[in-house]
């Protein structure tokens, strides 16, 4: 009895999560139809073949695809670059389609989940507060900006042109999604209560306010993208944007999902789903998408946890489509707006947000910064800043802990003094062993170069890497040069390391790295570091 009770309350939740989405989905997809050249229509059809294909075959169950504003922006870039002709342009989303499904096929998917948590907050975070700056106009019964800075700009001109009818409803709008008992949203969402109720007060009031208007009828007509040898070159630049954005889009939408309900996608498997959406789209002159995170926050929000709700969301619209549009036309522009304010206030990373004072001020900076980004100019750019510079703190630290001294230190009277429990017994005064501890890398490299002056004089140089657990090319090459200079001047050199980089040295071939100068023990190279400065002549 409880297994089916259980199983009754998932398919309730994506019955509604999928249902709300669908009606939060249809304007913005006849907005993005619009605004990417190719009409209304290819919003909608895009909606929905992306949004069924995904739900099905992707990787993450809770996911709502269709075409995002990213996407959009690169196809209506993609429609003027071939001169208006929309089969060139679905070339291009071939191509797009193709390109995920490689990406899955050859498992790159999994590199999403190296984006650290301060970017993925940053981003959840500026997501949250785009939603709400850009749907304050339509709550107020005004024509939205078509930015979050160009919302800003307009609030003065917003609020002197206020529509109280409008108002009123996205006020009776804000108070049922903010204040509706747990208790009932576990039967009915409460947005569903919200859009239902407000819809119907409109329509029977008579209220003047701004509504979604004509949707457009009937099933797309099957058509073949088409390219010429002129313009393949173009045609595949587009669609290799097209699929890295959609593919990136996709997952971080993903990662949004994962982080509100504890679950974790399966990226590859969401990019061939995506790709394969795509794919089809462009037979049927829908408009690319890609993972949305603003319809897949409120079908999580609105109950929606399986593939089902994902399945939902695509048969609403298509219903829409074949007859169902005159029901959903007279819905109020004001109370999608309070629904969608809703989300944008719950998407926020309040977790991250309690810690700004008490977090490492370096992941801080990079959530401000990915959270600066996303609102004032793009989400990708935002995301890929974040990486780069939470790279770039990674390095400094990496760097900072990597430790390289030089064993005997020269005496006091030459610049300096071994500190106590360094010494090495027995370790002749011709010898000089230089320590190396942490990561061997390009950022800690320069570090080795700096010493030489500390072992000029010295008959024989050791280098001790035995604490190194890695090594990369650079400093494969500082150490490389290092002992290139040290034999110009007579050193001999011998290197300690690890079997695996002693194993990943001899593999480099390198002509100063040969088998005879490297040891996996220090013990062992200090011997032969004895005896190779026994039998130089002392410097007189």
């Amino acid at each position: 009895m409880n297994a089916q009770a259980s199983a009754l309350g998932r398919w309730r939740g994506d019955f509604f999560g999928g249902l709300t989405a669908g009606i939060v989905a249809l304007p913005l997809a006849l907005a993005f139809g619009v605004a990417s050249g190719a009409g209304a229509a290819a919003g909608l059809y895009g909606a929905i073949v992306l949004g069924f294909v995904a739900a099905l075959l992707g990787g993450t169950r809770m996911q709502i695809s269709g075409p995002t504003g990213p996407m959009t922006v690169v196809f209506a870039s993609a429609l003027v670059a071939v001169g208006g002709d929309l089969a060139l342009a679905m070339a291009a989303v071939l191509v797009g389609g193709l390109v995920q499904v490689g990406l899955g096929v050859l498992r790159s998917g999994g590199l999403v989940r190296f984006i650290p948590y301060p970017v993925v907050s940053g981003f959840m975070s500026g997501v949250g507060v785009i939603i709400v700056l850009l749907q304050s106009a339509p709550l107020l019964g005004v024509t939205p900006a078509s930015s979050p800075l160009a919302a800003v700009l307009a609030l003065p001109g917003v609020l002197a042109n206020v529509n109280g009818e409008a108002l009123l409803l996205g006020g009776l709008t804000l108070l049922i999604v903010f204040r509706t008992p747990m208790a009932v949203s576990r039967i009915v969402p409460a947005p569903l209560v919200a859009l239902v109720a407000m819809s119907a007060l409109s329509v029977a009031a008579g209220l003047r306010v701004p509504v979604i208007g004509d949707i457009p009828a009937g099933l797309p007509v099957p058509a073949l993208p088409s390219f010429t040898l002129e313009t393949w070159t173009t045609v595949l630049l587009l669609g290799i944007t097209l699929g890295v954005l959609g593919s990136i889009d996709s997952l971080l939408t993903s990662l949004v999902a994962d982080s509100i309900t504890r679950t974790r996608h399966h990226s590859n498997r969401e990019l061939i789903g995506q790709g394969i959406g795509n794919l089809l789209c462009a037979f049927v002159g829908g408009l690319p998408g890609a993972g949305a995170t603003m319809r897949t926050v409120i079908n999580i929000k609105s109950g929606g946890r399986g593939r089902a709700s994902g399945v939902v969301h695509a048969l609403f619209l298509l219903a829409l489509l074949l007859g169902l549009g005159p029901l959903a036309e007279r819905i109020p522009l004001a109370v999608l707006a309070g629904i969608l304010i809703k989300v944008g206030v719950d998407i926020l990373d309040y977790r991250m947000l309690r810690l700004v004072r008490t977090a490492p001020r370096a992941d801080v900076g990079v959530m401000a910064a990915v959270f600066a980004l996303t609102v004032l100019v793009d989400l990708i750019v935002a995301v890929g800043a974040g990486v780069i510079l939470s790279m770039a703190l990674i390095i400094h630290r990496l760097a900072r802990h990597s430790r390289l001294r030089v064993r005997p230190l020269p005496h006091a009277g030459e610049g300096g003094r071994e500190a106590a429990g360094h010494e090495l017994p027995g370790l002749a005064s011709g010898i000089r062993v230089i320590e190396i501890e942490g990561a061997f890398f390009f950022g800690s490299a320069s570090q080795l170069l700096d010493r030489v002056d500390q072992v000029i004089g010295t008959r024989v140089v050791v280098f001790d890497c035995s604490r190194v657990p890695f090594m990369d090319l650079s400093a494969q090459f500082a150490l490389e040069e290092m002992i290139e200079g040290l034999q110009a001047q007579s050193i001999a050199a011998r290197v300690v390391v690890p079997p695996e980089i002693h194993a990943q040295l001899l593999r480099l071939g390198a002509p100063q790295l040969p088998a005879a100068i490297l040891h996996d023990e220090l013990d062992r190279a200090l011997a032969e570091a004895r005896r190779l400065a026994a039998a130089m002549p002392q410097s007189g």
